[in-house]
């Protein structure tokens, strides 16, 4: 899935760091988040998931610190657990690495294909994958399988699918646009991508691409391709839970637009799906 920013109090439970400026101390908001993975975040601050910490430092009257980290396996090792920062941006609901708030939003998995072609997806068992190039993400060095895989394999839909790592070439600005930008250069037919990384990129190639959610949204008997995005905090650390929780009422409205800018395309929070996404040793 996707996007994940993984953070830690540093002053006990329910706490946030203060930093000192004269004989005053004001209250900083650690975040943790990659530094090149737009839309989400990256280190100039460009991603959605900037915007919101912006939001929650402003609501708090924080001072605003990141930890610059990527999303690796190991990155919750490395950053919440090592404590160095105060909360999560973005992660699955019932993330099981951290407590977490109630969901901010909730985006599903999406075809991507160019509108010049004669495809028109709407369902994973649509018998016309069985002809396309498939292009998917896949997870760490040892191709993990994204939920789209698990669904495609259950249909035995494996031959003509084609495998992009979402870590990609570090070095290169935003790997897992790769995917998308192949979609435009016709190197896949169609890709099986994650939402918000699906709504932003496409619009940002040089011919217009088609985005179609993913249907069912739980591929029975059990695998989610929509999924509810929440904040993260420490386990047990109610108070930092609680005052989060605050900020994403107080400051929904905002919120939302900021994801409508970036083109997330959001499904219903009433149609939660329950789901605990797995570590993988982070």
């Amino acid at each position: 899935m996707c996007s994940r920013s993984l953070s830690l109090v540093l002053c006990g439970v329910g706490c946030l760091a203060t930093a000192c400026a004269g004989d005053s101390a004001r209250r900083v908001f650690r975040v943790c988040a990659d530094p090149n993975n737009l839309p989400f975040s990256n280190q100039r601050q460009e991603g959605f998931e900037n915007r919101i910490a912006a939001v929650i430092a402003a609501d708090f009257d924080a001072r605003l610190e990141y930890t610059w980290f990527p999303q690796r396996r190991g990155f919750v090792r490395h950053t919440l657990r090592a404590g160095l920062c105060d909360a999560v941006i973005g992660v699955p609901d019932r993330f099981g690495l951290t407590a977490t708030t109630r969901p901010y939003y909730r985006s599903t998995y999406v075809f991507v294909t160019r509108r010049d072609s004669s495809i028109h997806l709407q369902s994973l068992d649509d018998a016309a994958l069985r002809n396309l190039t498939i292009g998917v993400h896949l997870i760490g060095d040892d191709y993990a399988n994204p939920p789209p895989m698990h669904a495609l394999a259950r249909r035995n839909i494996i031959h003509n699918v084609a495998g992009y790592t979402i870590y990609g070439d570090y070095s290169q600005p935003n790997p897992p646009a790769r995917l998308i930008e192949a979609v435009a250069n016709r190197e896949v037919d169609v890709a099986i991508v994650w939402g918000p990384l699906a709504g932003y990129f496409a619009t940002r190639q040089s011919v217009p691409l088609q985005i179609t959610a993913v249907s069912p949204e739980i591929d029975e008997p059990a695998i989610p391709l929509a999924f509810s995005i929440a904040l993260g905090v420490r386990k047990g650390d109610e108070v930092l839970r609680a005052e989060l929780d605050g900020v994403l009422d107080r400051r929904s409205a905002e919120i939302a637009s900021i994801l409508t800018e970036y083109g997330v395309p959001v499904r219903p929070l009433s149609a939660t799906v329950a789901t605990a996404a797995g570590g993988g040793g982070n």
